[in-house]
């Protein structure tokens, strides 16, 4: 690029973002060009990088937030922005920042009940990019999506309170058969603290619900191995049975009244994943389980039916004691 210009200074427009020029100038009059001045180099700043919602997650203390760079060069960081919602409905004017994020993704502390405006700046030695667009976080209770690309194509999603229905119709989601159920998995929740989540079920639905490590071996029943745990419902001739499966073994129990709401509670830091009737708020089981990797949240089928997924709900106080 050369430009011809009569003053002391110039603007030079149309660079690429995230990208390193030389400089220099020369002065010319009639006999002819000088010599080069001394080259500077100079660094654009980043592109703003794009939040992936859908990977976002949240619980009633932290979030965990990732994003695409959307720079083709690295960049040197991040900084993560976020200002919290007022009492009186407004945005604080005062930002917090998380700098020098090396990846593009970070989970940050907040503050339980309350929600938050999150955005996400590139750094480089040039400067900060502008920053991305901005994500609404609420830390009620903890949230995720369901992985579309992980269900069977029997399923159907829908997003209004993530209701998974079981048919017959062949759907044009992609072909991955779960733990030899037709299944479905939550985000991974990569937060160490307390999450809740509750699902609707029907009388007449064999489902089984719970968590599996991310490398639990996709041709093995949920709850059949040492990295699934779920609650399974069986309807017997005589009986509705319901097991609580890890390692293929049960204890022998006997719930007398079927559940329509299930409470998941599951607490990293102590180890246990429980389950309970919340119209009754009833204990049903607790496994006892120092998880020592995160895990998905898992819905499954056994025969056709529709459970519905809550989450981003405040625990009852019953469900961590």
């Amino acid at each position: 690029m050369m430009d011809s210009i009569n003053e002391t200074h110039c603007t030079v427009t149309d660079l690429l973002p995230n990208a390193q020029y030389e400089l220099w100038v020369t002065a010319t009059n009639t006999t002819g060009i000088s010599p080069a001045s001394e080259k500077a180099l100079y660094m654009t700043v980043p592109s703003p990088p794009v939040i992936k919602q859908r990977e976002c997650t949240s619980c009633t203390e932290a979030a965990f937030i990732s994003w695409d760079s959307g720079n083709t060069n690295p960049v040197d960081s991040y900084t993560v922005e976020l200002s919290e919602l007022s009492a009186a409905g407004t945005y604080s004017d005062a930002t917090e920042s998380i700098v020098g994020v090396p990846t593009c993704q970070c989970v940050v502390q907040l503050q339980k009940g309350s929600r938050y405006l999150i955005s996400v700046r590139a750094v480089n030695i040039g400067g900060s990019s502008d920053r991305s667009d901005v994500l609404t976080v609420s830390t009620t209770g903890t949230f995720f999506h369901l992985l579309e690309d992980t269900a069977h194509p029997c399923l159907s999603i829908s997003e209004d309170g993530f209701t998974v229905f079981y048919g017959d119709e062949e759907l044009p989601i992609s072909l991955l058969v779960l733990y030899r159920c037709v299944a479905v998995l939550g985000d991974l929740i990569p937060v160490r603290g307390r999450h809740y989540w509750e699902v609707e079920v029907d009388d007449d639905t064999e489902f089984r619900i719970g968590v599996a490590y991310e490398d639990t071996e996709r041709n093995s029943y949920l709850g059949a191995n040492s990295t699934s745990w779920c609650m399974r419902h069986i309807v017997t001739p005589s009986r509705h049975k319901y097991e609580f499966l890890h390692n293929g073994w049960s204890p022998d129990l006997r719930i007398t009244v079927n559940p329509v709401r299930i409470g998941v509670a599951l607490d990293y830091q102590k180890g246990t994943l429980s389950f309970f009737n919340v119209d009754l708020k009833q204990h049903l089981h607790t496994f006892h389980y120092r998880f020592q990797n995160y895990v998905h949240p898992c819905f499954g089928f056994d025969s056709p039916g529709a459970l519905t997924v809550h989450n981003a709900i405040e625990a009852p106080e019953y469900a961590f004691i």
